[in-house]
């Protein structure tokens, strides 16, 4: 069941870090041209909220499943172990919190500010998703 949820964790990363890099790109193209805030562009921000989400759960299932998550939490002076069991985990949870924040304060704002809310929250998010990759785990 690990290698499946590990592989499934893999394979999500793509499509969300690709839906939060669309969904980042179409806001600022929306900012640039200043066009207004459609159901489409309300789509592309909504896959990338949505598939962040899922990454996030089936994370959340490898954490506790996984030799490298929670059962390694005491042992911080290994860099790969400390990075796995309590960087990649703690960031990730904060990035997927601002990605939602921008999602929420997005449909409370004026239409010309839409835009920017995603584009500011879900670049913060995807920083910090990018950060904290197990990068040598990840791409082996």
């Amino acid at each position: 069941m690990y290698n499946i949820v590990k592989e499934a964790h893999s394979g999500i990363a793509y499509l969300a870090i690709f839906a939060l890099v669309i969904a980042i790109i179409n806001a600022v193209s929306g900012i640039a041209s200043k066009r207004e805030f459609v159901k489409k562009d309300r789509t592309i921000s909504l896959i990338g909220l949505i598939f962040s989400h899922i990454q996030l759960l089936v994370g959340l299932i490898l954490y506790f499943i996984s030799p490298l998550g929670f059962a390694q939490l005491g042992n911080m002076s290994d860099s790969a172990v400390r990075l796995t069991s309590l960087e990649h985990p703690l960031i990730n949870i904060i990035a997927i919190a601002l990605i939602t924040i921008g999602w929420s304060k997005h449909k409370r704002v004026a239409q010309d500010e839409k835009f920017k809310k995603i584009a500011i929250f879900y670049a913060l998010g995807l920083i910090l998703i990018l950060s904290r990759i197990p990068y040598a785990t990840w791409l082996s």
